[in-house]
């Protein structure tokens, strides 16, 4: 019988942690649980149990037991796609949001593949001004030139974005725009469909029953703290991407429907401690064909052309990111027990002040929080928004930490492209074939015939989210092998 081990004179509980892990039975199968996460930084713990059974011969074919692990508990990804929150599984959303979008542009996962030659647009839609801010203007030479503060600012400078005088900055028409850009974008889909029809002459049922509009957007927020939108739009036949639009919806259709559809949409808020605000997009918007081919850069400046490739990249990369780029928090700032009231009801059902927030409703202070002064304003207005009675529906106090933006950070018209739901199935059954093909190897029994019908019940719970100390440690060093060997591939030092 193994003797305990003695790990008094270890100081740190990880280094404690990780020799008791390195001394259990099976530490290989820890590990290689661990490398199945690839780097995932907050793993969901899950126990529980599956089993795969033969109908016809009631034979169990597979099953699995998270006892049987030597951690006792089964370690799967989080899937979160925040980059500042898990950087490998935002990796892999990313990865799925690039082939969603390319599939839509070039074709591919069930998208026909002539879906190239269709009318495709990359067009950017932005809020308005709510006052003056620093920022960095430049000449028609595209050199930089002073702010209308009289200094010029470099890319980096901390002022960018925030208020040239804070004092007279609409923060409530700010918040209120994040809140509704959603709704605005739903409004703006509805009325280009209007518009183009207009614009071309006919009615919205011949246009219906002509032409279908596909779409992919995502958001990304902007140094003032505004969000903006960048969306791919396409035209396709009536049957969607497998069908051609007819010759008359052109590239120069679109872009004529969007900037109608710009300048129409339009949502009212009415208020009796704020008044009436009308929610309506900036002036300044971008309507830029996307061609098949080419060799153009998409950088954030001004472009010579857009591709596929580049197109579906750009939208890949700020479908992971947060409202973090705009210099605040990646989350919430709510105190949960009492969901941001301040409150909770006792046993006698009247208001309680709430223990764990000392009836603040914050589970972190806003005034403490380590960030500039323009985005704590935009949180505050956000959070004193949000206790209105006629904003409760919004949740802002939810949603402080997003300066007020509700909505999706990527979504997709129905009949755009393939789903990252799709995609996930794909994988998913890939990874069930390499499982099954190394217990065919094995010498096990498989589930890969046709000709059987087999059924896999399950019962799973959760435990918790993260790493054991030691865990931590061989995760760490995992995270650092997979970036090595990620940047020896950009460098063309290993074969990719």
């Amino acid at each position: 019988m193994r003797r305990p081990l003695d790990l008094r004179h270890v100081i740190s509980p990880g280094l404690r942690d990780l020799i008791e892990l390195a001394n259990t039975h099976d530490f290989d199968r820890i590990q290689q649980q661990l490398r199945d996460l690839r780097g995932c930084t907050t793993p969901v713990n899950l126990h529980g149990w599956t089993t795969t059974t033969d109908q016809t011969t009631k034979e169990v074919v597979r099953s699995y037991r998270s006892e049987d692990e030597p951690s006792g508990r089964l370690l799967t990804a989080c899937g979160n796609r925040r980059s500042s929150r898990c950087p490998a599984c935002s990796r892999v959303y990313a990865a799925d949001t690039y082939h969603l979008i390319k599939a839509g542009l070039s074709g591919g996962k069930t998208v026909a593949e002539t879906v190239r030659n269709h009318p495709r647009a990359f067009v950017t839609l932005t809020a308005p001004s709510f006052g003056p801010v620093h920022n960095r203007p430049t000449t028609n030479a595209g050199k930089p030139r002073p702010c209308a503060c009289g200094i010029t600012h470099t890319e980096d400078a901390p002022e960018l974005g925030t208020p040239l005088s804070p004092a007279t900055y609409d923060y409530t028409g700010s918040v209120l725009w994040n809140a509704h850009a959603g709704q605005l974008w739903a409004r703006f889909t509805t009325y280009m469909r209007r518009a183009l029809a207009c614009h071309l002459g006919m009615t919205q049922k011949a246009l219906n029953a002509a032409l279908r509009i596909s779409f992919a957007k995502v958001a990304e927020y902007q140094k003032r703290g505004l969000v903006h939108f960048h969306a791919v739009i396409r035209f396709d036949g009536p049957d969607g991407h497998t069908t051609p639009p007819p010759p008359w919806a052109t590239f120069d259709a679109l872009s004529a429907a969007v900037g109608l559809a710009v300048g129409r949409a339009r949502l009212t808020v009415e208020s009796d401690a704020i008044g009436e605000r009308v929610i309506t997009w900036g002036r300044r918007f971008k309507v830029d064909p996307i061609t098949a081919l080419g060799d153009g850069e998409l950088t954030d400046a001004r472009v010579a052309e857009y591709t596929d490739a580049k197109v579906a990249g750009y939208v890949a990369k700020y479908a992971t990111k947060n409202a973090e780029g705009a210099g605040t928090v990646d989350r919430t700032l709510m105190c949960r027990p009492c969901a941001g009231r301040g409150y909770v009801r006792g046993p006698d059902h009247f208001h309680d002040r709430c223990a764990d927030c000392d009836g603040t409703g914050q589970a972190e202070l806003i005034k403490a929080l380590p960030i500039q002064q323009h985005v704590r304003q935009m949180i505050r207005t956000a959070w004193d928004l949000g206790h209105l009675p006629e904003f409760a529906h919004l949740k802002l106090w939810k949603w402080a930490h997003m300066l007020g933006f509700r909505g999706h950070f990527s979504s997709k018209s129905r009949a755009y492209s393939t789903t990252l739901g799709a995609l996930r199935d794909v994988r998913r059954a890939w990874r069930i074939a390499q499982a099954e093909a190394a217990r065919s190897r094995a010498g096990l029994p498989t589930c890969d015939d046709e000709n059987t019908t087999f059924v896999t019940a399950s019962s799973w719970s959760y435990l918790s989210s993260g790493y054991r100390p030691g865990e931590e440690f061989l995760a760490a060093q995992l995270r650092h092998d997979i970036a090595h060997t990620t940047r020896l591939k950009h460098e063309g030092l290993v074969p990719a």
